[in-house]
């Protein structure tokens, strides 16, 4: 059964707009991060999700200046990378 995420996405517009950041990129991406931090949270420790989450969303800070497409194809490089990790 599918989780409803209307209150998640409900939250990450209000975080979005109190933080400056494009809501509608910041939607886009819920559902890899939330699935990012599944993977981390089963494959090392619960701590860690949200830390990488944070980690990832540091690296993508450094991508300024780039289109909201391009912003999310960094993103889903990070993920990746992120990932791969996982399975090393």
């Amino acid at each position: 059964m599918a989780q409803d995420l209307s209150s998640t996405y409900e939250w990450v517009e209000k975080a979005a707009a109190a933080l400056s950041i494009d809501k509608d990129l910041a939607r886009e991406m819920v559902p890899e991060l939330l699935e990012l931090t599944r993977e981390v949270a089963h494959n090392q420790a619960r701590p860690a999700a949200p830390l990488t989450a944070f980690l990832v969303g540091l690296a993508f800070e450094s991508d300024t200046g780039a289109s909201a497409s391009e912003q999310a194809a960094h993103l889903r490089r990070l993920i990746a990378q992120v990932r791969a990790l996982l399975e090393a």
